[in-house]
């Protein structure tokens, strides 16, 4: 999905809501951002480190990590927000999130900046 560095979360966040219409099941779904992290995992990090992880373990809900997240495992569908960060650490992150992704991956990011990555 096309979208700028400030809009990349945006774009993930309709992502997310066009699948769970499709019918995905939000445990099936995990956003990553190269980035800031995402609001949602800000949020539930301020309730701890182990709370935030155990929401993961427990795949109730669609997860939210950073793309660089090393504990974040795969699950059927990915949605990566290519929201920032250094080429670098975007060009590692595409196929970091092609590993996770078991049936879909979905990027969101600036089409001619990630061919460049690619």
């Amino acid at each position: 999905m096309p979208a700028a560095d400030v809009t990349a979360i945006e774009a993930a966040d309709d992502a997310v809501d066009v699948l769970l219409d499709s019918g995905r099941a939000p445990a099936d779904i995990l956003v990553l951002t190269t980035g800031e992290i995402h609001p949602w995992a800000q949020h539930e990090l301020s309730f701890g480190e182990d709370s935030y992880w155990r929401q993961q373990d427990e795949a109730g809900d669609v997860f939210y990590a950073q793309a660089t997240a090393e504990r974040a495992v795969k699950r059927p569908v990915v949605v990566l927000a290519v929201n920032g960060g250094t080429d670098e650490e975007s060009a590692q992150a595409l196929p970091a999130a092609m590993a996770r992704a078991e049936t879909l991956l979905v990027v969101c990011g600036d089409p001619e900046r990630l061919r460049t990555l690619l």
